[in-house]
């Protein structure tokens, strides 16, 4: 274990060109149908984007060029007559059978499968539903689960994480929890794995400040972080029954402090951070990257844009909460993506009508034919690796 103590103040700023090696800007196609406010839920499935929108309650799916593909929305579910609530959904996820994605949308109804044109396929009832959402290492025997009970002989234990090889039927399970702690008390932030390279992530719990290292083998705390006593919980938050249903109150009261981290990131040397806190502060910096070999910290607010990024900036930091609210929407295969709505885009523009930026295609042509009101511009990132 590694700890490290960080003042998020003290980060300084960087170029674009010091810190990724690709930028890429991909507008999202506007049409009547494809309108939306903000990307909800991203993933990235079979070369489409995956968008969930909680303003219009809609899946959207554009190709990697940003051009718009389909729409599922309320109006493409399927109901029927003994259904007990109306058809609707806040979220998706995917799944592969046999060897082809779907996308699975959950209602309070049924469970529906819709293929990548839009088109209904099949539905099943909640309770026959199981989903697979094991996350695979690329060595091929070992697969990450969470919220899992054990059982050993007549009794269960219920646990956050665990290792599981399909193969032989063998699992590792850690961190003892109470499946429902939710009913019992205020739980807020982030807990869970994010992974982030082909054998390895990070697992995070809530009011925490330790990064837990998760391989194939085995699961080890990596880094614990000490902050300034203005930004750490108090030590008893966790133990001390007072909190118990209090925890809102205590945050009202002590807004710059960290309620834990948020899915952080390894990239060669690079230390990818997220401090989650209950409330937006544009002066206090939280998203962060620490380099483990020299510990030199930097900002993402004062990551200042170059020709690499065509002089826009990569995040909407000192525009807008988003990204410094929730981080970045994923991390696929590499890359990081974010976005920004088109008022921050053509605010940006205007910020630098000085000088002689040569767009690329797609930004040029979106700079040309949209305006402040057009759909949300998707950034890709790729970061450097040393």
């Amino acid at each position: 274990m590694v700890t490290i103590r960080l003042d998020p103040q003290s980060a300084r700023g960087a170029t674009v060109s010091q810190i990724f090696d690709e930028v890429k800007f991909v507008p999202l196609e506007t049409t009547k149908e494809s309108l939306f406010g903000q990307i909800g839920q991203f993933k990235l499935v079979n070369n489409s984007y995956l968008i969930y929108d909680y303003d219009t309650k809609a899946l959207l799916i554009f190709n990697t060029e940003g051009k718009f593909l389909v729409k599922i929305d309320a109006t493409k579910l399927q109901s029927s007559k003994d259904d007990k609530e109306k058809a609707q959904f806040y979220g998706f996820t995917s799944d592969k059978i046999d060897g082809k994605d779907f996308i699975v949308i959950y209602t309070p109804n049924n469970v529906q499968y819709f293929d990548f044109k839009g088109n209904y396929i099949k539905k099943v009832s909640n309770k026959d539903f199981k989903f697979n959402n094991n996350i695979k290492f690329k060595d091929g025997d070992t697969e990450v689960k969470t919220r899992q009970w054990v059982k050993d002989g007549k009794d269960s234990t219920f646990y956050k994480l665990m290792l599981y090889h399909p193969k032989t039927k063998d699992s590792v399970a850690y961190f003892v929890d109470d499946e429902n702690k939710y009913d019992k008390d205020d739980w807020y932030g982030d807990e869970g794995f994010t992974k982030y390279a082909d054998n390895a992530g990070f697992f995070v719990n809530f009011y925490d400040y330790n990064l837990y290292k998760v391989t194939p083998n085995k699961v080890s705390l990596a880094y614990n972080f000490i902050f300034p006593a203005l930004n750490t919980i108090t030590k008893d938050f966790i133990t001390n029954p007072l909190y118990i249903k209090k925890r809102q109150d205590y945050f009202d009261k002590n807004r710059k402090v960290f309620y834990g981290l948020g899915n952080c990131y390894l990239m060669g040397e690079n230390l990818f951070l997220k401090l989650s806190t209950g409330y937006w502060n544009k002066d206090q910096k939280k998203s962060l990257i620490y380099n483990v070999k020299t510990a030199e910290l930097t900002s993402f607010q004062d990551i200042e844009p170059d020709s690499l990024s065509s002089f826009l900036p990569i995040t909407d930091s000192g525009f807008s909460y988003e990204f410094e609210g929730r981080g970045f929407s994923a991390f696929e295969d590499g890359k990081f993506y974010t976005s920004y709505s088109s008022l921050a885009a053509f605010t940006f523009k205007e910020r630098i009508a000085d000088k002689k930026v040569n767009y690329p295609p797609l930004l040029a042509n979106y700079f040309k034919t949209g305006d402040r009101k057009s759909n949300p511009i998707l950034i890709i990132l790729t970061p450097k690796k040393n």
